[in-house]
């Protein structure tokens, strides 16, 4: 049937919301609320002790010293640095380019995360730390992705649980920049970013996929 403006028509649908490019994860706010939490957690369970907290350069520098200043408590600080072999994404051996100088035999000793994922590396790195005999070794992760887990790797503190997706900020890079960043974003389409930096700056609510861990 047609009226007298021409034939009946339907109404055109709401358009689609247009597809981030970039999502703000977990805000500065939330950050600094888990690091606190954590550093209080490390100063009750280390009383009385002084461990030697190891991280992996570069990406676990940034929440390393938010950390230390959050635990507030004597230890002592050292850094490895790794390159990974070809093969090294399926078994997790890795080139230590820079070892420890402090030794850990006798040491309570804290291994600092950024971030694990697949958990081959950091096992890995576990077994090479444990042969050189600390009375002590634990994992302490800023952020825990379970979604892409390999290996089954025993995390004794962690920050956040989050979706496998690619995050950036927080000591988190995006091709060796973005580390700065006082929150973690979350990047769905790498190649319209790195096409257009400036999208960074535009995630404007949180999203609701993570949820801290409970005690």
């Amino acid at each position: 049937m047609t009226s007298a403006d021409g034939p009946d028509r339907e109404p055109a649908p709401p358009e689609a919301e247009e597809r981030r490019a970039v999502r703000l994860l977990v805000d500065e706010e939330a950050v600094q609320g888990r690091v606190a939490e954590l550093g209080a957690e490390l100063r009750a369970d280390y009383q009385g002790l002084e461990p030697i907290l190891v991280s992996v350069l570069r990406g676990g520098v940034v929440f390393l010293a938010d950390l230390v200043r959050a635990a507030a408590m004597p230890c002592l600080v050292d850094f490895m640095a790794i390159s990974r072999f070809d093969a090294s994404e399926d078994t997790g051996v890795v080139r230590i380019e820079k070892d420890l100088e402090l030794d850990l035999s006798g040491a309570h000793v804290l291994v600092v995360e950024d971030i694990v994922d697949t958990g081959l590396t950091l096992t890995y790195l576990l077994r090479v730390l444990a042969a050189r005999e600390p009375v002590s070794l634990r994992v302490c992760a800023l952020l825990d992705k379970r979604a892409r887990r390999i290996v089954d790797v025993p995390l004794s503190y962690v920050g956040f649980e989050v979706p496998d997706v690619f995050l950036v900020g927080y000591g988190l890079d995006l091709d060796e920049r973005e580390r700065g960043r006082r929150e973690l974003l979350a990047v769905d389409d790498l190649e319209a970013v790195r096409a257009d930096p400036t999208l960074l700056d535009l995630p404007t609510r949180a999203d609701d996929a993570w949820r801290p861990p409970r005690a």
